[in-house]
């Protein structure tokens, strides 16, 4: 007998009926209730592409303050070199690995956000991810803050790809009730399996499971939701299959789960399958030993990854409408410890990347003289004037009701 366990496998995964279908479809009908009103720009077809860089990524070895004294004193093994910093200006110069992000300021289409984090900053990696996730520092709003965004873009869009992760479960910060955000490692692997193999519709095996939830009445209770939830795995399985059918990259990406997951990513935007928002992650970022070499192999795969995503897509037509937003759950402290690495800290830096991007640095720059907690860098931009900016200005929706607060935007997008 087929069961539900050869569905979920490949990454369908279908609602159990019990509490988790009446808290969604409770969440459902009060979305629908608050929120009827709007209605997202059916012309706005601009693309949100976050990066989760996980673990806390050492924001002064990232963006380097070559000319601070602090910095150099602070960091006397694992500061980096003046002569080694990709200069940019106001004394601030990209890591020496990021050649390809330097070519990108170059050519403005970089900019970095400085100081990023949130008031009583929580230094452990759970608390303080599921801070950035939900969007608020005290954790009372619902669902995760691109969850909440997605469910505006709903109201207008009805696309399986809308929200889109690669990985093996949603991220939190794109969990909602009201939209499902498919999540996949590789288009070969990802549909209904039978016998441990991919198998389409016309299956009979697979004809006769779906049969079974046919016959669960639509009028019953949570019925539509099961019934969508259905659809929507079905038809995001079988879009995506077609379009690795002609999918093409323009370049050669890295070969690592990042290149490779930013590669599916790619695929989706080129095959226009709807996509407003993805989402992909790269870990190891916890860097509290021998840091000088691990940062530097995360900053060659992001880098890597990043410069051939842009380039498949600028091959294709279709970077005029993609934003790339880097983010970590905090960063590290300014002193080096005695294990050649760096502890939990505050305040780090962002990048946004891409041809709708204006080109500079923005937020101030932390006082690494003035330093908090003992020993930490002070944030100066609170994360949600990111999120602000990126809702409004390039989502196009309002974000004064999504984040509890109206939040200045930065002018990294027009």
């Amino acid at each position: 007998m087929l069961s539900r366990r050869d569905f979920v496998k490949g990454g369908v995964a279908l609602v159990s009926i019990g509490t988790s279908a009446q808290s969604l479809l409770k969440g459902s009908i009060a979305f629908a209730a608050q929120n009827g009103a709007y209605v997202a720009d059916p012309n706005n077809k601009k693309i949100l592409i976050l990066v989760q860089c996980a673990g806390g990524n050492d924001g002064l070895n990232t963006l380097v303050p070559y000319a601070d004294a602090t910095y150099r004193s602070n960091r006397p093994t694992l500061g980096i070199p003046e002569a080694d910093v990709l200069k940019l200006e106001q004394g601030f110069g990209l890591h020496p690995a990021l050649t390809g992000l330097k070519g990108f300021w170059d050519s403005g289409k970089l900019a970095v956000v400085r100081g990023v984090g949130y008031p009583e900053q929580n230094y452990s990696h759970f608390k303080s991810m599921a801070i950035w996730q939900s969007g608020d520092p005290k954790m009372q709003l619902d669902n995760g803050w691109l969850g909440r965004t997605l469910e505006k873009l709903e109201s207008q869009e009805h696309d399986p790809f809308l929200g889109f992760n690669i990985g093996s479960s949603t991220p939190d910060e794109m969990r909602t009730p009201a939209v499902s955000v498919p999540s996949v490692r590789s288009p070969a692997d990802y549909g209904v399996k039978v016998g441990g193999k991919l198998a389409d519709t016309s299956h009979a095996r697979t004809a006769t499971m779906l049969k079974l939830y046919d016959q669960y009445p639509s009028s019953s209770p949570y019925g539509v939701l099961l019934e969508t939830t259905v659809e929507t795995a079905i038809s995001s399985s079988k879009m995506l299959q077609e379009v690795a059918k002609t999918y093409t990259p323009a370049v050669e990406y890295p070969d690592s789960s990042f290149g490779s997951g930013l590669s599916v990513l790619a695929e989706a935007i080129v095959g226009d399958l709807g996509m407003r928002v993805g989402h992909i992650t790269l870990g190891g970022f916890d860097t509290h030993n021998n840091e000088l070499d691990a940062h530097s192999g995360l900053m060659e795969t992001l880098d890597a990854g990043l410069t051939a995503f842009y380039q498949d897509l600028q091959a294709h037509g279709k970077a005029d409408d993609v934003l790339v937003i880097t983010w970590s759950e905090f960063g590290r402290r300014v002193q080096q410890n005695a294990n050649g690495g760096t502890d939990h800290g505050a305040g780090s830096v962002l990048f946004a990347l891409g041809n709708g991007v204006t080109r500079g640095l923005y937020g101030d720059p932390s006082n690494l003289a003035a330093l908090v907690d003992n020993g930490n860098v002070p944030y100066t931009t609170d994360f949600r004037r990111v999120y602000a900016t990126i809702i409004d200005r390039w989502l196009g929706v309002p974000s004064e009701e999504l984040l509890g607060a109206r939040w200045d935007p930065l002018g990294f997008v027009a």
